[in-house]
């Protein structure tokens, strides 16, 4: 097989003759550490390209001012004005090249939302048309994901935090439906620009993950995953496509609706301690259904050696890969600490060489 037969085999549930094995590629900006490990993932792994090429019409009214904050950090503030008010949030941004943090949301109370959904609904509009000349540039080592964002709930999120989402999810829910109602839209809007414009069929979606145990039960799971992914993992099916989703979290309890769902990949699906779903429970709830994408931990990719790396990479291989089918061995997340590329490279080198081994 090549790299993409195996992937599209993957995606759809077909018996491959090994495992994938693919890495998230958010290597840290501008740190030659990484420059063999990125030579190497391109030759001998499954590759997978992200791809956005659309704008929203009309554009978010955001007025955006930077300020100094401290050595380390400026403070970006992002004002939007809506025909009932304005919104604003603050966010940290580093100096540095390291992570962000996010001060202040944009929803800090309740009716908040209602200034928020009184901006008119946006369309996608295709703003770039390389989608085929980046198909056709990947070849047989891989595949094109489009990205379709955040879910609703996890857009949902992101405009309240995690903190006022929580509250009112108990308090006040039906305004946090009608974010979520709006988000589905546009998506739903997203893949029928897609299916007109013949990109696809891979498409890739996060943001469950904030609506999961422990911060959130089975019961918010339903109510503000499952009921607006639903609608659009269908439509996606109904297309010809395959839906791949990001998930952290301890899904132990909420899996089997995401396989319900008809999720066709999904990552990283943890183990003990990061998670609660060992690989052999997950894969008896997903067997010929959804494919596993994971669930090396990172950390074992740094502090670990290679043979033991190995070892679990083999143990995961080996709970999951019964069938021939359903697993991409993945990390489970991208390479991120600084100036650390060679002291994790021979890691990696195990987890993919064993994965290669099957096949031999």
């Amino acid at each position: 097989m090549t790299r993409r037969e195996r992937l599209i085999c993957a995606y759809f549930h077909k018996p491959m003759d090994r495992p994938a094995v693919y890495s998230r590629a958010g290597f840290p900006k501008d740190d030659p550490t990484y420059d063999r490990m990125k030579a190497f993932l391109r030759e001998r792994t499954e590759l997978k390209v992200g791809w956005t090429g659309i704008r929203w019409e009309p554009e978010m009214p955001v007025d955006i001012r930077i300020e100094p904050f401290s050595d380390d950090f400026d403070r970006r503030v992002e004002t939007i004005h809506t025909p009932q008010g304005r919104l604003t949030s603050t966010t940290l941004v580093s100096r540095k090249g390291q992570p962000g943090l996010v001060e202040t949301y944009f929803i800090k109370e309740s009716c908040d939302i209602e200034k928020l959904l009184s901006l008119p609904e946006r369309r996608p509009v295709l703003a770039c048309e390389d989608f085929q000349k980046v198909v056709g540039e990947i070849g047989d080592y891989g595949i094109v994901e489009a990205m379709l964002g955040l879910n609703p709930a996890g857009s949902a999120v992101e405009w309240c935090g995690q903190s006022l989402f929580a509250e009112m999810s108990v308090m006040d829910r039906e305004r946090l439906h009608w974010l979520c109602e709006r988000r589905m839209k546009e998506i739903v809007r997203l893949l029928a620009l897609y299916h007109r414009e013949g990109i696809g069929p891979f498409y890739a979606m996060a943001g469950e993950e904030y609506v999961v145990p422990p911060m959130h039960g089975p019961r918010d799971f339903m109510d503000f995953n499952v009921r607006y992914d639903q609608p659009i993992v269908d439509r996606i099916h109904e297309q010809g496509g395959r839906i791949h989703i990001h998930c952290h979290g301890a899904l132990k309890q909420v899996f089997a609706h995401f396989v319900g769902m008809g999720v066709d990949v999904i990552h990283p699906v943890e183990a003990p301690p990061m998670g609660d779903l060992p690989a052999v429970d997950a894969k008896a709830m997903a067997r010929g259904r959804t494919t596993i994408e994971g669930n090396i931990q990172i950390n074992r990719l740094y502090e670990a050696d290679p043979e033991t790396v190995r070892e679990e990479t083999a143990r995961l291989i080996e709970a999951v890969f019964d069938d021939h089918r359903g697993l991409i061995v993945s990390p489970t997340a991208s390479p991120y600490i600084r100036g650390a590329g060679e002291q994790c490279f021979p890691q990696y080198e195990a987890m993919v060489e064993t994965v290669l081994e099957v096949a031999s």
